[in-house]
């Protein structure tokens, strides 16, 4: 048996989390309102993951993530936040959590995360996993140069499209792709497409398609 215990101060949420996780076989659901309880119940209690929120009252936010860490380190943590932006996920992974996901998840996308952690993994929400990679990727001086659609229509050379592909996924005109493609040779010093698809893949934009 699986022991896993939420931590949230909205009852609502708590509730839809433990109906989510109550169809699976093995998992045996523990509640806590607020950041004292959820320590609280981590001193007398070995629970496999820790869904948490950090917008709690009292003790919350990073701070209460890093007393988790020190105080259970063999209960891994699942943050479940109601911030999308990528900034939270990396500050939460910095301080301990193995997994971040937004409630405007899908469902599935829950599950799939804890069933990572649960497995020793971690688990980032997908589009959240890839707004940081591209942060990361602005963040290269060397593709500071370019423009965020630069980056883009790189992206999706490197991923394998072609020309055409690309005008259609983004909606512009195949002379516009083309002629951004030139521009980003011009900004980058290179002379043939080929070498924009070694420096893509170099830098891990083949990765974020």
């Amino acid at each position: 048996m699986r022991r896993i215990l939420v931590v949230d101060d909205h009852a609502i949420v708590r509730s839809g989390i433990r109906r989510l996780l109550g169809a699976r076989e093995g998992l045996c659901l523990c509640e806590a309102a607020s950041g004292e309880d959820a320590l609280e119940s981590l001193s007398r209690t070995a629970f496999d993951l820790v869904v948490l929120d950090l917008n709690l009252p009292g003790l919350a936010g990073l701070a209460l993530l890093r007393r988790i860490a020190q105080a259970a380190p063999q209960s891994p943590v699942l943050v479940f936040s109601q911030h999308a932006e990528p900034i939270y996920a990396i500050r939460a992974m910095e301080s301990g959590a193995r997994g971040f996901v937004s409630k405007n998840a899908a469902p599935a996308e829950l599950l799939a995360a804890v069933d990572a952690v649960l497995a020793g993994g971690t688990a980032v929400e997908k589009d959240i996993a890839h707004e940081i990679a591209m942060h990361h990727v602005t963040e290269d001086a060397y593709l500071q140069r370019l423009t965020p659609r630069d980056i883009e229509i790189l992206r999706l050379l490197a991923a394998g499209s072609t020309l055409s592909d690309i005008a259609a996924r983004l909606g512009i005109a195949y002379k516009t792709v083309a002629n951004t493609l030139g521009r980003i040779k011009e900004k980058l010093g290179v002379a043939q497409t080929s070498e924009l698809i070694r420096i893509a893949a170099g830098r891990g934009l083949a990765d974020l398609s």
